[in-house]
């Protein structure tokens, strides 16, 4: 079979990617192991993704949102960084900017049955459900990727297949990887007290917590501890579980109770040597894949994409090669360069507020109060919580 790009992962910026493409007029196949009923129905997986007012603007533009139903949908008012106990919290909110939300909660299998259901729509694109990608045979002018049902040619092939991407592997690209030696437990719990749609952060000693406000008078908790606690917590009773989160959040929600299954993911960090090379490229978190800290994840994943997309749009244009290196190359360039400065800070963050040592805890207490008091830092920072830049 032949097509002008292939996709080997079909997961949420994977499928994205395919629409962004497939809407340029090109034939889009997609690789994905995943049988059709998971990506149709894909399960609960505790994960909420913090949608920033960019992403929506992408996911309306590619025909996604229209999918998601309303009520899925949570507005984030106002976000919380808390550190220790009794402390002046750090605040950013949207007063003053004329929207009533900072962006927009919705669980992540949600979003990936929107984007599966769009892309099953489109004409353009193929979605080959339980298929394994064995390698891929780069050639002068085109690509075959060779998989367990035959192969499949193509003048550009996109690695979507996560941060411990085989395919990448495969090309010879390696990437750094930053080992936080902790893992997050993800889960659904219903409170008494209302949360205002509040999301906080919370540095407490030995733990992190977030609580993600959605609708329905519920939350998404996410705990961070080492591997071994979080493993207990996973398979604890369910009565002595809702003690232990009440007690773990201070009890500030009232009583609490679980509703969902509980998730647990490693926490790592990847960033890869290379976006590209010629006639292939990485995108989402074969690419960049972040701490969860900052909630930029998925929202980086889409601008990857995008910008993929713009440089082939490019490329399309002057009648040039969309797998030529430098289309690709100028790709890189650009994720790169909206990636780099994000990850490296994260990375710290995330060091500084899990290091419970006195120096550490000071530090991140001063260090929160001073930002609370400068304007200009926190207008930076919601603004780029908020990311209302247009779509192009």
């Amino acid at each position: 079979m032949q097509s002008d790009v292939t996709i080997i992962g079909g997961g949420p910026v994977g499928l994205a990617t395919a629409l962004s493409l497939e809407a340029l007029g090109l034939s889009v196949t997609v690789m994905e192991r995943a049988p059709a009923s998971t990506l149709a129905e894909a399960p609960f997986d505790g994960r909420e993704i913090a949608l920033t007012h960019h992403s929506v603007s992408v996911l309306k533009n590619i025909g996604a949102w229209a999918h998601i139903p309303d009520v899925a949908i949570s507005p984030l008012r106002e976000a919380r960084v808390e550190t220790g106990r009794h402390n002046h919290p750090l605040t950013f909110d949207t007063r003053g900017r004329g929207v009533d939300a900072l962006g927009y909660l919705v669980s992540n299998h949600l979003i990936r049955r929107a984007l599966y259901a769009q892309a099953s729509e489109r004409p353009g694109i193929t979605i080959r459900a339980g298929t394994a990608t064995q390698y891929v045979r780069n050639g002068r002018k085109e690509m075959t990727v060779v998989h367990d049902g035959g192969e499949e040619t193509s003048r550009l092939v996109v690695a979507a297949d996560g941060r411990f991407s085989q395919v990448r592997r495969l090309q010879r690209i390696g990437a750094v990887v930053h080992d936080f030696r902790r893992s997050m437990l993800v889960c659904r719990m219903a409170h008494e007290s209302p949360h205002h749609h509040v999301a906080t952060q919370w540095f407490d000693e030995g733990q992190t917590i977030a609580l993600l406000p959605v609708n329905g008078g519920a939350s998404s908790v996410v705990l961070t501890l080492p591997s071994d606690r979080i493993e207990a917590l996973r398979h604890m009773e369910r009565d002595a579980f809702n003690a232990q989160i009440m007690q773990r959040v201070g009890n500030r929600l009232g009583r609490m109770r679980l509703v969902s299954t509980r998730h647990v993911y490693p926490l790592r960090g990847v960033y890869a040597h290379r976006f590209a090379t010629a006639g292939f490229a990485l995108v989402g978190d074969a690419a960049v894949g972040m701490h969860p800290i900052t909630a930029h994840g998925f929202n980086l994943g889409l601008k990857g994409q995008e910008t993929l997309a713009q440089e082939v749009a490019a490329a399309m244009e002057k009648g040039a090669p969309i797998g030529s290196l430098s289309v690709l190359r100028r790709f890189e360039r650009r994720h790169r360069l909206a990636t780099a400065p994000l990850f490296a800070a994260t990375n710290g963050i995330a060091t500084l507020y899990t290091r419970d040592e006195m120096p550490f805890r000071e530090l991140r207490r001063a260090g929160l109060r001073v930002a609370d008091m400068l304007s200009p830092f926190k207008n930076a920072v919601t603004d780029m919580l908020m990311d209302r830049q247009k779509t192009a």
